[in-house]
């Protein structure tokens, strides 16, 4: 299993010299499995990177999940390219009990005044499935969903694929249930032992005391979970719009300092949107 990033940012894409490092798009997720088939997760403003690439390799089959439908999650849709050409199929997943109709969300997205071109003109084949599962598999890799804790709800998801476990909660509060939210204890089970696990860590303490209840966890928090889930990789993820590249290495550099304290093996980093890890 191949984990590709194409945008680890929160809420905006943003640009910048102080965003080089990490990146200003918002989330995208690519994973290759085995047999090379392809998986999305999310259409924040990075998927617009990813479907160059893809049409590039000649690409025109894929699978696009979504965790919620909050804009930074799928703004990027109308700008993925692959969906204007005839040769693609894109299989859309997304429980319409987490986030609502993904199908009509992105149809009015793309509607006017909003945008020129029509969801109903696309030139490719897009193929909904809505329903809510407990589990399913794409080619060699079973996905298993989870509510997230965030307003309006979302789904976490754990990918296995020959015995390794890729665990994603992004837009997850863990100081805070939300209406079918889980506790830590329910995610840090979701996530045990995973290979890894990148996780929602937004905020910092100070900045939380203002943000309580938005939908969005600490630093702190995360990394709290990944060792309660005995993580071998815990990866920060929906960097704040306004944290620099320095902040951000401060805030990496003060994890690691938290985990040689405990003495735990962990590998911890923030993804970049040009991240790539192999399980």
């Amino acid at each position: 299993m191949i984990i590709r990033c194409y945008g680890a940012r929160g809420s905006i894409p943003v640009s910048g010299d102080e965003y080089r490092k990490y990146g200003g798009d918002t989330t995208c997720i690519e994973i290759r499995t085995e047999n090379d088939e392809i998986i999305i997760i999310d259409a924040g403003s990075g998927i617009r990177r990813l479907g160059n690439r893809l049409l590039e390799e000649e690409r025109f089959h894929v699978y696009l999940l979504f965790t919620h439908s909050h804009w930074d999650h799928i703004l990027g849709f109308p700008f993925f390219r692959p969906i204007y050409d005839e040769r693609t199929r894109v299989h859309l997943i997304g429980c319409s009990l987490a986030q609502g109709d993904i199908i009509k969300l992105i149809a009015r997205s793309m509607s006017a005044p909003y945008f020129p071109f029509m969801f109903d003109d696309l030139r490719s084949e897009i193929v909904y499935s809505p329903e809510c599962r407990e589990r399913y598999e794409i080619d060699s890799v079973t996905i298993t969903p989870i509510n997230l804790s965030h307003p309006n709800s979302g789904s976490g998801f754990k990918f296995v694929e020959n015995d390794k476990t890729f665990v994603f909660l992004t837009d997850n509060e863990l100081g805070h249930v939300h209406r079918g939210g889980r506790s830590p204890e329910e995610y840090a089970a979701f996530s045990k032992n995973a290979d890894l696990l990148i996780h929602d860590a937004e905020y910092t303490t100070k900045q939380y005391l203002k943000t309580r209840s938005w939908g969005h966890s600490t630093y702190i928090d995360a990394l709290k979970l990944a060792i309660n889930a005995d993580a071998r990789q815990f990866g920060l993820f929906h960097h704040n719009q306004d944290r620099t590249d320095d902040d951000q290495d401060q805030i990496v550099y003060a994890c690691r300092e938290i985990l040689e304290s405990k003495h735990v093996e962990m590998d911890c980093f923030a993804l970049t949107q040009h991240t790539e890890i192999i399980l």
